[in-house]
């Protein structure tokens, strides 16, 4: 039967001296062996998510910034003694513009056109294509769901 050895001498034998040349060296032949993935076609085009960020800073972005704004002309309301306001309101204002804000966020991204030129201001007309081109990206996932139970 073999003595076991100490745990010094094992890890004086594993360790491995490398000079600051050597270790370099290794890293950066390492770093160019990285390869550039294959671009896919699926997603959402340049131009198409640019205007979803456009509609979604004015349709989420405003009533946002109202919903926390509410808490800082409120607060200077009432500690100027202008009016009593109570603090019930104040939240109820606020998640009425964050509501609108979620809903504003859901409306800038299905009324984006997805032609080369923009459609019209509001998008309206882009809604129920829309919802389909997300039923159809999610429908092949639920399949292969179904298809395993």
């Amino acid at each position: 039967m073999k003595k076991k050895q100490s745990k010094k001498k094992t890890q004086l034998k594993k360790k491995k001296n490398y000079s600051e040349k050597t270790a370099f060296s290794n890293l950066e032949k390492a770093s160019n062996n990285v390869t550039i993935p294959i671009k896919s076609t699926s997603g959402i085009p340049k131009y198409v998510a640019d205007r979803m960020a456009r509609r979604i800073f004015f349709t989420a972005g405003i009533p946002t910034i109202l919903g926390m704004s509410v808490f800082v002309v409120s607060y200077i309301i009432v500690t100027r003694n202008i009016a009593e306001i109570p603090p019930s309101s104040t939240i109820a204002i606020s998640a009425l513009f964050f509501l609108l804000g979620l809903a504003g966020l859901s409306f800038g991204i299905l009324s984006a056109s997805w032609d080369k030129e923009p459609g019209s201001f509001f998008g309206i007309e882009n809604i129920p294509m829309n919802i389909q081109r997300a039923k159809a990206a999610f429908k092949p996932a639920t399949q292969n769901f179904e298809d395993k139970s």
